[in-house]
């Protein structure tokens, strides 16, 4: 099997979204950074209400999906359609924008810690205009699946572990995407094996850890190479990280804001059918 390396670290940035949650962003910073099929990565992290409180109002997506992972806290999703999803602590919410959504999420708390991760996964143009879709994932749906080295936590996708084939809470797709929660314990070692046709990242959110010896940056896209095994060593306090795959679409993007599509004149449309209200009709 051939480890994958560290190919590039995409930093964080700090800035803010929706009615002005302060989030950290790696994918997606600028519209040239990204690991296909994955458009964007925010972080949020605060215990600090004015970070978080005004929350995301009601607003349109259409052309991919995004994926909220809580960590901790409270918001609520509701959308067009009627669906409405409390996310709490180690839940997720997987919705497809499709053709057309509009949604609002908006925290449920006014003191505490609100963290946790938003996703975006790009569709191909042969599913950029299916019909939207939504679920919510509550954690007890989430497989936990413990290791000598520590606990993996199977959001999306399918991992062969300790010679069984095991599924995460969501499967299939044509992007195959693979998503998951890892937990060293102090000093311990996690061995993955990660399809080679799949573009793969890490992200570090605490404690400390490497791979193949060379230190990951925290709070950071760190894109791995090429190759069908990953392992990865924790430092004495532990280390908690995601890791996240996908097939490749390997089609033009072409991203206006909320809407993304693969040519200038499907913006255009989407724009004219957002504004005459057909976007979600």
């Amino acid at each position: 099997m051939t480890e994958r390396t560290i190919k590039r670290v995409i930093p964080a940035l700090e800035t803010s979204d929706g009615a002005g949650v302060r989030i950290r962003r790696s994918l997606g910073q600028t519209q040239l950074v990204r690991m296909d099929p994955f458009l964007m990565l925010d972080e949020f992290g605060s215990d600090q209400p004015q970070d978080y409180i005004a929350g995301f109002p009601a607003h349109p997506h259409r052309g991919f999906e995004t994926v909220t992972y809580m960590i901790e806290g409270h918001m609520l999703h509701e959308d067009h359609l009627g669906n409405r999803g409390n996310l709490r602590n180690g839940g997720v919410q997987w919705m497809t924008a499709g053709r057309g959504i509009v949604h609002s999420e908006m925290p449920q708390q006014e003191e505490g810690m609100m963290r946790g991760f938003q996703l975006w996964l790009n569709l191909p143009a042969a599913e950029k205009m299916k019909a939207a879709g939504y679920r919510d994932i509550q954690p007890e749906d989430i497989p936990r699946i413990a290791l000598d080295g520590g606990e993996v936590r199977l959001i999306a996708g399918e991992l062969c572990l300790d010679g069984q084939l095991r599924q995460g809470a969501v499967s299939g797709g044509s992007t195959e995407p693979l998503y998951a929660d890892l937990h060293l314990g102090a000093g311990g070692t996690l061995a993955l094996p990660v399809a080679a046709h799949l573009n793969a990242m890490v992200y570090l959110y605490e404690g400390s850890a490497s791979i193949c010896g060379q230190e990951l940056t925290r709070s950071a896209a760190t894109l791995l190479e090429t190759g069908d095994r990953l392992v990865v060593e924790a430092g004495p306090q532990g280390a908690q990280l995601l890791l996240i795959g996908g097939r490749p679409i390997g089609e033009p993007v072409v991203q206006y804001g909320p809407f993304v599509m693969n040519s200038r004149e499907e913006i255009e449309q989407t724009l004219r059918d957002y504004q005459s209200g057909r976007l979600t009709a």
